[in-house]
């Protein structure tokens, strides 16, 4: 397998930071609350760092905690090496003979946000943000906003769980909302390309490590809350979690959020902004009813009414309930930019998202989908989805990453076992496990319930082996790997895209000339495929 080369931080800002201005102290401090523990105020800023390894003379630089490391263990040395001004939440031992500024401040990484927004002019300031936050259906629904603003004519930027947008450059994300710093490095850089507009998603972890301070939103989103992200190194408690999730709403000027959710109340507690709502109940300023599934072949979609501050048909091209939800959001975000119904309507209608219920179309047949489900309640709730299209078969190809929880795995295993008709178990980023022991991990779970089920641990012979093997009314669900265009074995990463797979596997079975075709897909013995 050829390795995928390292992926290099972007650094086309940083490159240019040379030809920054300096700044004042006084100017990056202006809105925190800080003692001077030693030194002047009275300094001049080339650049603003967390990372012990890009000290350059005369920079501010900022003790960041962190789960495997403590900035405040770096202090001395980055104050040997020049660091003109040290931020700091706790004390620190610095040797005598070296000229350096000391800040303390309640929380660095809090302060680290405001001084980021200073350091590069504010340029929140310069567009409006929309921050969509929820357990769930946050990829999908900003690029739905995106789609439908850009289609509107505005000139949108994306922050992501996928990438990064900023024009035509798109960017390898590797957390759901960057740090601070690289926040708003990526608003200036917006800015600069004269966009308008950036929707993004905001995880809790990156409210409750105030990644997102330093600026305020325009308008806050909330999707809905269920139990997740609960565990080492997220949030202590399903409690935390949701007052992480409200964050968002002390710090926007409108909010709009999901009143059906069970947990809205919880979420909404205390919050500072206006507030609108979407949902299906009466008290919802965006109201959905006549709610209709749409099922014909090689297509799932689903159509219904909205009523209140708008009034229109709506026909999405993706199933289930839930999307009736992400439409709905974008959709009142949408009517504060006074796009018209025409164009909510065409863009509702075609947005797709990589990875989100994504449908490859290989035969009239069957339905083939990639979805990122990689845990047992995203699971459940697709696979819950897709029954209610009552297809001939639901089939489910599925695996779970090593170096991660067990419970995963059983659960995993348990809920393909009840709501598939038939499951394959295969490899999905095995990391430093033997992709077997993961598999009759999995098989635990099966074991729970009758559930019928293979094992092919080869991740593209398993989906060569549904796609030969799929039946006219089938639907059949690749999960886990969504987005994702590599598998992890051994610590390396590997090129593998669910795409290209599939692509490669209806070259190679129309090459062998063997067989009935459907779309290039030959027909196979059917007696291993209940």
């Amino acid at each position: 397998m050829k390795k995928i080369p390292e992926r290099k931080a972007d650094t086309s800002m940083e490159k240019d930071k040379n030809k920054m201005e300096n700044k004042k102290l006084t100017e990056l401090l202006e809105h925190l609350e800080y003692e001077l523990v030693q030194g002047t105020l009275d300094r001049e800023i080339p650049a603003v760092v967390y990372d012990s390894r890009k000290v350059v003379p005369g920079c501010l630089f900022l003790c960041i905690g962190g789960a495997n490391f403590d900035g405040h263990d770096f202090a001395a040395q980055v104050a040997e090496q020049g660091a003109g001004v040290l931020v700091v939440q706790k004390d620190v031992e610095l040797p005598e003979n070296v000229d350096v500024t000391v800040v303390k401040v309640a929380d660095t990484r809090y302060a680290m946000a405001f001084i980021s927004a200073a350091w590069f002019g504010h340029p929140a300031e310069k567009l409006k943000v929309i921050g969509i936050t929820g357990t769930k259906g946050k990829t999908t629904t900003t690029y739905l906003v995106k789609s439908i603003l850009e289609n509107a004519g505005y000139k949108v930027g994306l922050v992501g769980t996928i990438e990064v947008i900023i024009g035509d450059e798109h960017i390898h994300a590797n957390n759901t909302t960057p740090e601070s710093y690289l926040l708003q490095e990526y608003f200036a850089r917006m800015v600069e390309a004269g966009l308008d507009t950036v929707v993004m998603e905001v995880s809790s972890q990156a409210l409750m490590l105030h990644r997102t301070q330093g600026f305020v939103f325009d308008y806050g989103i909330f999707t809905n809350l269920e139990p997740d992200h609960i565990g080492p190194n997220e949030h202590a408690s399903f409690e935390e979690y949701a007052a992480c999730k409200g964050m968002l709403f002390k710090q926007c000027r409108l909010g709009i959020a999901n009143v059906d959710d069970e947990h809205f109340d919880m979420v909404l507690a205390g919050h500072t902004c206006d507030l609108e709502t979407i949902g299906f109940s009466d008290r919802a300023d965006y109201r959905a009813s006549d709610m209709e599934l749409i099922g014909r072949p090689g297509y799932l979609g689903v159509k219904y009414h909205v009523s209140g501050k708008i009034d229109m048909d709506v026909e999405i091209d993706v199933p289930g309930r839930f999307s009736v939800y992400n439409s709905l959001v974008a959709i009142a975000v949408c009517e504060h930019f006074k796009v018209s119904q025409e164009d909510l309507k065409a863009a509702l209608k075609v947005v797709k998202t990589k990875g989100r219920i994504e449908m490859i179309k290989v035969s009239d047949d069957f339905i083939l989908m990639i979805d990122y489900a990689h845990n047992a309640m995203s699971l459940e709730s697709l696979l819950t989805t897709l029954k209610e299209y009552h297809p001939k078969r639901l089939v489910c190809v599925f695996g779970c990453g090593g170096n991660r929880s067990k419970l995963r795995r059983y659960e995993m295993g348990e809920v393909s076992g009840k709501l598939s008709d038939f499951t394959i178990i295969t490899s999905d980023n095995p990391r430093y496990e033997d992709p077997q022991a993961i598999i009759d991990d999995i098989k635990v779970g099966m074991a729970k319930t009758k559930g019928k089920y293979v094992e092919i641990s080869d991740r593209k012979e398993a989906i060569r082996y549904v796609i030969e093997h799929g039946q006219k009314g089938d639907v059949i669900v690749l999960a886990g790997k969504g987005h994702e265009d590599y598998q992890e074995i051994k610590g390396v990463k590997y090129p593998m895209d669910e795409r290209v797979l599939i692509r490669e596997i209806l070259a190679e079975d129309a090459a062998k000339g063997n067989g009935r075709k459907i779309d290039g897909i030959r027909q196979c013995d059917r007696r291993y495929f209940p």
